[in-house]
């Protein structure tokens, strides 16, 4: 059996999407890889204690955040934010082998990652830190000011949108306090430059490079044909205001909260923490979109 190359990282973390069907043998293939290179491999809690793995300590998130310095997870796309939400504030890189459909973020493909991991965990990777969205519902209090009912973190969008069964609802959006519109549509996406190509994507708004220091607005099928996508600086606050409609909902990401009242304001504003993604040498941007948007397909 051939050497790896010796590692950087000393304490790795496995997490997985332990839902998956066949996920066991894969998680066992990558916590090989990992501990051949020489690092000490720990499992997320979670992952151990549903795929029933024994052979490796196990630790809870805020755990991994104390004692690891890298965190690889296996899954899609939504199993990454997931963690990395949760491992945002610890500054610890993830790198993310995908075992999803598209994988913006999760960009090792299975067949790919005896090769790359351990490259990666020897120092050959390209690293970007992209922004996290911070926000909060505020609900009007009887007599003056509002009391915060949820705080949340989301590394794609912060959703306000109408109910399952209700028609469009009406909202209000300031920025910095100032006016901008009224929107009645079936909702408003603030999506991250990372969130521009998932759900603002599907909904009209444009593409954003990560690099990129800004916020897209995106109503989602409004009924004024002139309310377009915006975008602004990440250095504002974002806030939307309930004001006609029933049982509006509001979505962190994957993080839900229902029947939002008329005079709640969700305020949307850049997170203090960001997320450290290491991808392969060699990883850009473009390729990424090329490859999952299929845009080279019928290109001589």
């Amino acid at each position: 059996m051939s050497s790896l190359p010796t590692s950087r990282f000393r304490h790795a973390a496995l997490i997985g999407k332990y839902q998956a069907r066949g996920i066991r043998p894969v998680l066992e293939d990558v916590a090989h890889i990992l501990a051949r290179t020489g690092v000490e491999v720990w499992l997320e809690q979670e992952t151990a204690l549903n795929t029933g793995m024994t052979e490796y300590p196990s630790l809870s998130i805020k755990e991994i955040g104390k004692q690891c310095d890298v965190a690889v997870v296996l899954g899609g796309d939504g199993t990454m934010l997931a963690i990395a939400r949760e491992l945002a504030p610890f500054n610890i890189p993830l790198i993310g082998i995908n075992q999803g459909r598209l994988g913006f973020i999760t960009d090792i493909q299975h067949k790919d990652m005896a090769t790359a991991l351990p490259l990666m965990l020897a120092g050959q990777y390209e690293e970007e830190r992209r922004a996290m969205l911070e926000g909060a519902v505020l609900r009007p209090m009887r007599g003056a000011g509002f009391e915060t009912i949820y705080e949340g973190y989301a590394i794609n969008e912060v959703v306000v949108s109408r109910g399952a069964t209700a028609s469009m609802v009406e909202l209000r959006a300031e920025i910095d306090g100032q006016f901008v519109a009224n929107y009645r549509a079936d909702g408003l996406i603030v999506a991250s430059p990372t969130g521009s190509t998932a759900y603002a994507l599907s909904a009209g708004g444009p593409i954003m490079h990560p690099g990129l220091g800004g916020w897209v607005m995106v109503p989602i099928a409004s009924h004024t044909l002139s309310n377009r996508p915006l975008v602004v600086s990440d250095s504002v606050t974002i806030t939307i205001e309930i004001v006609a409609g029933r049982d509006a909902s509001m979505n962190f990401d994957m993080q839900s909260l229902a029947s939002l009242l008329h005079g709640d304001r969700v305020t949307v504003r850049q997170s203090a923490h960001k997320v450290r993604f290491l991808h392969p040498k060699g990883w850009n941007y473009y390729a990424t979109l090329r490859r999952k948007l299929r845009w080279n397909e019928g290109v001589s």
